[in-house]
């Protein structure tokens, strides 16, 4: 997953490092063009890196550069790849989102835009379908399902609510309270799942069978929002959409929210806009919220431990690539967090805007 992946990223160690971008194909024969993309950018690579340093000092980073080509199956491939090299670093990332360019950059550190913001742009959440043949709970990833969770007592059949009493099957205040304690061991089990895989949950369920739910559970703020079930429309592909509707309002929400901690803490004195300050803010460990509009960046070449000039190319040798990157590493392996802002319309303090801790 993409936030334990940052994290390895964030602790490897300075040195020469490369990170290469490339849009992908799902499909045959299209995939076939990537092997041909990935390969010329291994050779940008490699030729960049041999202008910069010697090669018997990089011999290690040549030897796990020249080993892409043949890691990464193109089969695979989804629209977007991110790859990691170092002399101690081999990683890459399918993303479900293409990126802006075929890019290759050479730094100390990794460059992880691209990844940070497919971070905040791919949401997995869990939902949670009561219908009247059972209880699922799906794996979810933005639009689609991935996967149906078998673990954690789900699936739960319908007949586990239901009483063999025929007399108590016509008392209504019996079969409430049944399927209020069938909702209940439903909870406890969306609950366990929720905490051990750390997602939000949305149910999809008739509006009763909700409020119960609601009313027995443990940690109502497991559960993100709600969907009305459609029993004329069950597939997982529906169930999806339903899902994806409820969270990208969820996702937008806690987007606004983290603007407005931004706005307010302007009135603080607790925000920096300079890229200078941010860049010192970040280093110290003060850096608590960095929002940065999606298409800003900042080419640099430092001129002390904690000063630089800005510049136009980015390729230019020496020339950090994108400081941004940079700073946003530094806020998230010092515990903040990062928001891109790709919506035009938001209006934000600065192109780029760290909320202090202090």
């Amino acid at each position: 997953m993409n936030v334990q992946l940052i994290d390895t990223l964030a602790q490897a160690a300075e040195g020469p490092s490369v990170t290469m971008t490339l849009n992908t194909h799902r499909t045959h024969p299209q995939n076939q063009q990537d092997a041909i993309v990935l390969k010329n950018l291994c050779k940008d690579a490699e030729e960049r890196l041999l202008e910069i340093y010697g090669k018997r000092d990089i011999a290690l980073l040549l030897s796990n550069l020249s080993k892409v080509p043949d890691l990464i199956d193109i089969n695979h491939n989804l629209e977007g790849l991110l790859v990691f090299v170092s002399a101690d670093v081999l990683e890459y990332h399918r993303s479900i989102w293409p990126v802006a360019e075929n890019t290759v950059a050479v730094d100390d550190r990794f460059l992880m835009r691209d990844l940070i913001k497919d971070m905040n742009r791919s949401t997995y959440f869990l939902t949670v379908v009561i219908s009247q043949s059972g209880v699922h709970l799906f794996k979810a990833l933005n639009t689609e399902i991935i996967d149906e969770v078998h673990d954690f007592g789900f699936p739960f059949k319908s007949s586990s609510h239901y009483h063999t009493d025929q007399l108590k099957t016509s008392d209504a205040k019996a079969v409430d309270n049944m399927v209020r304690e069938f909702l209940n061991q439903v909870d406890k089990a969306v609950v366990q799942a929720a905490t051990q895989l750390g997602q939000d949950v949305v149910v999809i369920a008739t509006e009763d069978n909700r409020s119960r739910l609601m009313q027995v559970a443990d940690r109502p703020g497991v559960y993100a929002g709600y969907a009305p079930i459609n029993y004329n429309q069950t597939t997982t592909h529906h169930f999806a959409e339903q899902g994806w509707s409820v969270m990208s309002e969820v996702i937008k929400s806690r987007q606004m929210e983290n603007i407005g901690q931004l706005q307010a803490a302007v009135a603080q004195n607790l925000v920096a806009t300079d890229p200078a300050s941010i860049y010192n803010a970040a280093r110290e460990g003060r850096g608590d919220l960095l929002v940065v509009r999606d298409q800003y960046k900042l080419p640099v070449i430092m001129t002390g431990e904690s000063t630089f000039d800005i510049v136009e190319d980015a390729t230019a040798p020496g020339v950090i690539d994108d400081l941004v990157s940079v700073i946003a590493l530094e806020v998230i392996s010092k515990k903040g967090r990062v928001v891109f802002v790709d919506d035009a319309d938001v209006e934000l303090v600065a192109d780029m805007a760290l909320k202090l801790r202090y």
